[in-house]
Order: structure tokens, then sequence, then C-alpha cells
């Protein structure tokens, strides 16, 4: 590529090329992302914001360090993606996903549409196309098995189907796509560069917008705290729930499922099911957002109002921003918490519980 810097880390339409990798991902409902890394990058990934762990001197020590990494609490399955293929489309990845439900590996491909030749400067044979495919990534495995393929193949490989190939896994072949370059030659630069583009203009033509109100009410009843917002505030009463009761996040999962024409809370987790009984509010929170990702929805913004006389909500609203924006995994600067009262009018004014409205907003991207 030329140039000095790692093409993992040069600007894209404004952006490292792997900020715009990782957020393909996390467009796609994928949320846990590890980045394999020289030493020297460490300052570079930490800006991204996402774990790492340094890689090794070839393609396949570097993967096997991640998939080392993971290996402590690890996932059922595992994708596996080149950095600089910053343009995936959520359909590819998709289609990778769905085939690991039925295969223990998949991986996207383009059949060779081209005549194949063989030259030194000029054309020294030809090569037949017919059963020939394009590699492309990510390549999904059972999380087990490719972990079990690396150790076992010290050697380095052009890709990990090569290495789960040589420990006897079948790899199915999904469908890849044209947009799924490579970034190898400094034009591949420009042609990324029009394609952000092209996608910039067509969503600017289709934006989808949409926006959900939630609304909650818990009573009162003994204890000496209550959850708001996730935060833990004290006071002389707790309110009354089938889960922890926190009335504002209920609220805001609301709002987000209602943006999705999703129903509510009820839907997804029925109060007659005894496993939700006491369940933290945040498990249906994340579950709501992850949702809005799969759908293809960012969270741009989430207002929440807390109705009560008491407890005090304001000492306590940057910590309730900052537990929202955590389990959504959005900036605290897309949260807004806030607080009235009702001017000792009705249940809340009576001290009887705590009411919550919601609004959120999601835009597809």
């Amino acid at each position: 590529m030329g140039g000095g810097v790692p093409k993992q880390w040069r600007t894209l339409a404004g952006r490292p090329v792997l900020d715009w990798t990782a957020q393909a991902f996390r467009d796609a409902g994928l949320t846990r992302l590890v980045i394999a890394i020289h030493p020297d990058d460490r300052a570079r990934a930490e800006a991204l914001g996402l774990p790492w762990v340094i890689g090794g001197a070839t393609r396949s020590a570097t993967v096997r360090a991640a998939l080392e990494s993971l290996a402590q609490d690890p996932p059922s399955r595992v994708l596996i993606h080149d950095a600089a293929r910053p343009l995936v489309p959520r359909t590819v990845i998709a289609e990778v996903m769905r085939a690991l439900d039925t295969h223990d590996a998949a991986a996207p491909a383009l059949p060779v549409t081209d005549a194949l030749w063989r030259g030194d400067g000029h054309v020294t044979g030809v090569h037949p196309r017919e059963g020939l495919f394009r590699a492309q990534t990510p390549q999904g495995f059972d999380f087990a098995g490719i972990l079990a393929a690396h150790r076992a193949h010290p050697a380095d490989a052009a890709d990990d189907v090569a290495v789960a190939r040589a420990a006897g896994i079948d790899v199915w072949i999904t469908q890849g796509s044209e947009d799924n370059l490579k970034l190898t030659y400094p034009v591949d630069f420009e042609r990324a560069e029009r394609l952000l583009s092209e996608r910039q203009a067509i969503k600017g033509q289709t934006m989808d917008i949409r926006t959900g109100n939630g609304f909650d009410v818990h009573a009162f009843t003994e204890g000496d705290h209550v959850w708001l917002c996730g935060v833990k505030v004290p006071h002389g009463r707790a309110l009354l729930g089938h889960s922890d009761a926190d009335v504002g996040m209920h609220a805001l999962t609301d709002a987000l499922y209602g943006a999705l024409a999703e129903g509510d809370i009820g839907r997804h987790f029925p109060p007659s099911d005894p496993q939700w009984k006491g369940a933290e509010s945040h498990i249906f929170l994340r579950h709501a957002g992850a949702l809005a990702r799969s759908r293809g929805f960012r969270i741009t913004h989430c207002d929440v109002t807390l109705i009560c006389e008491r407890p005090k909500i304001g000492p306590h609203a940057e910590a309730m921003r900052a537990a929202l924006a955590a389990i959504l995994e959005i900036e605290v600067a897309r949260i807004s918490v806030k607080a009235t009262t009702s001017e000792r009018l009705g249940f809340t004014g009576r001290e009887e519980g705590i009411a919550a409205l919601a609004t959120a907003t999601l835009v597809q991207e």
C-alpha cells in the first residue's frame, strides 16, 4: 500500500478504516468485538474504545491471540474478519450468521467469472475457472472448533478457512458482495470513498426515522432504596414490581420497542414467566437496544422524565445518564434524564409511587 501508515489506521471519509469496519458489525447487531493489533498501535486502538489484544508475527498467530482472549468467557460462535474490509454489507454478515445455525463453519465468496491466465509479462497459460471462488470475510465458526483448529495448526495460513479445513471442518459457502472489497492498493481507497458517498446519498433519500414513547408506573412498598435508570438511590421506601421495578428504565425500554413497532416489555419478557421475577431491568433495555441495531437502526436520542416528589433526582441524574448510555452502548450526550413533580396532585403527589415518561428516536443506518 505504501505511505508508512498501516492501511487499517488510514483515514477513509474522515474516520480510520478500522472504525468503519467495527461500525459495520455494530450495525449488524454484534457488540462483542475484539481487535488484534501491533504493539505500536495501542494508542490508536484505545482511541476507538474497542477491546484489543496484541497480535503475533503471522496472520494465524494474530487470529489465535484474539481467540485465546475470548476463551475465558467463550462465545458459542465467532466471526473473523479482515480489518481492511470496512464496507462489508449487513446482508453478508447476516448470511454467515444464518449458515452457522446449521453448519460448523461458513464464509462468503464470489464465483470467479473472468478468464484466468498464467503469465510473467505475457500470457503463458490459462486455467479453468469452473468451481473457483474469490474468498471474503467474515468467516464464521463454532468457537470451540476453530480455537482447537488454531491450536493444532502452528504454521501460517492464507485465511481461517484453510486452518479449519486442515482440522477436518467442513466450510459452507455463503453469498459474498462486490462491495466487500479488501483495501490492498491505493486505488482501492478511491473506490471505497465512492461507495461510502453513494451509501450516504441513498440513506439521505430513504432515511427512516422512528420515534417511540414509553410510560410506566410503580407503587411504593417497604424498603430502603429505589432503582431508577440503573442507579441505586437511597430512599425510605422501595418500588414494587415483578422485576427490580426500575420505572425509568422500563419506560425507556418500551419507548424503544414502540419505535420498532415491537410491542412492550411484557411481549418480550412475560411477567407470567417466573424466570423474570426480580430480574434486573438492564436485561430488558439491553435487549431493546440490540434489537434496534439488528434492524439497522441507530439510537440517536433518549429522553426520560421521572415524576415524583421524592427522592430528589438531580443529584443522581448524571450517574443515570451514564448508566443508560453504557447499557445502550451510545454516547452519554444522547441521553437525557430529568425529573418533575406533580405539584402534590395525584398518586405521585401523595407519594404513593413514581411514574416515568420516555421518548426514543431511532434513525436507520
